[in-house]
């Protein structure tokens, strides 16, 4: 839960670089709170809860551009490769591969490794890699 509310934290940031697990936990628990609203309207046809999930949606627009972007950043892409999406068949498809891609192991031009050198063990320096 600790990787939602990170992101949240960071709410209008498209700076610096994501994790994969940042960015995929983001992805589970907003595709949770997304269903069970959905269904939750359905089942009772309450328009308030599809106010509710409305309000939700817009509310995690930018945290989730943001990260989307900062995400893009680890891979070593300018988060101008978001706008791939609008690219018909092929482009949700790319910008998928992306997210699911390791990122760049050590700094690069967006900013230090999120992994740290922890993750390389006899890494010389706390980027080295």
């Amino acid at each position: 839960m600790h990787y939602y509310t990170d992101v949240l934290k960071k709410y209008g940031s498209f700076q610096g670089r994501a994790r994969r697990r940042e960015y995929w936990m983001f992805a589970l628990f907003n595709g949770i709170i997304v269903l069970v609203l959905v269904g939750l309207a359905a089942a009772t046809k309450s328009t308030a809860l599809y106010v509710l999930y409305a309000a939700y949606i817009l509310a995690v627009v930018i945290p989730s551009v943001g990260l989307l972007v900062r995400r893009l950043h680890d891979t070593g892409r300018s988060g101008g490769w978001f706008f791939i999406t609008f690219v018909p068949f092929v482009g949700g498809l790319v910008l998928f591969i992306f997210m699911v891609l390791e990122g760049n192991r050590g700094p690069n031009e967006y900013g230090p490794d999120p992994k740290g050198a922890d993750v390389y063990p006899g890494a010389a320096g706390p980027y080295a890699g």
